[in-house]
């Protein structure tokens, strides 16, 4: 019988292009691998101190990715991804991109149709990332682990809802409670 899965991605945005994206990725069934809180605050697992790592890592493997705001939680992480693949630009530090204009209108082309992976798509980046934490899991004993079979995007557009998204992630570890992602 073949599952009907609801598309989570916009139909007609190419996820290679010039953006920036918030990025949600969960632990299947939200099981709470990375972190734990007891009376000594937050106390990450060997899993979590790897995803984080492994996160900070991407810009080694895909020198189109800047890094923005990020936080690993029990069960999920959330970070913002600036790609840029135009050569026409210059980065000052995660928030600051010369010659890289927000995007406003979607384009069409080198759209993923067939599922072949684009280079230095959202889709790649992503998945590049799962597999090398999974990969060190299952090296070191932690077969158990299991990423969620997908991850959720949002491409943010304009500086207000980059600096909301920011704030959101900054304090997603003392809201977690009340985070949707809670169990």
């Amino acid at each position: 019988m073949k599952k009907n899965r609801k598309h989570i991605r916009l139909s007609d945005w190419d996820y290679s292009s010039s953006g920036i994206y918030f990025i949600t990725i969960c632990c299947h069934d939200r099981k709470p691998f990375f972190w734990k809180i007891d009376n000594n605050g937050i106390i990450y697992s060997q899993i979590g101190l790897i995803a984080w790592q492994y996160w900070l890592e991407i810009p080694e493997h895909f020198p189109n990715v800047k890094m923005d705001e990020f936080v690993v939680m029990p069960n999920h992480i959330h970070g913002i991804l600036i790609l840029n693949n135009s050569s026409e630009r210059t980065c000052h530090g995660p928030r600051t991109c010369h010659g890289m204009s927000l995007p406003s209108i979607p384009i069409k082309q080198n759209i993923n149709q067939f599922a072949n992976p684009i280079k230095n798509s959202v889709s790649v980046i992503i998945g590049q990332y799962k597999s090398s934490v999974k990969r060190w899991c299952n090296q070191n004993g932690f077969n158990e682990f299991q990423w969620q079979s997908r991850f959720y995007d949002r491409i943010l557009r304009n500086e207000n809802s980059i600096d909301k998204i920011r704030e959101y992630i900054h304090n997603n570890p003392n809201n977690w409670i009340e985070d949707e992602f809670y169990n």
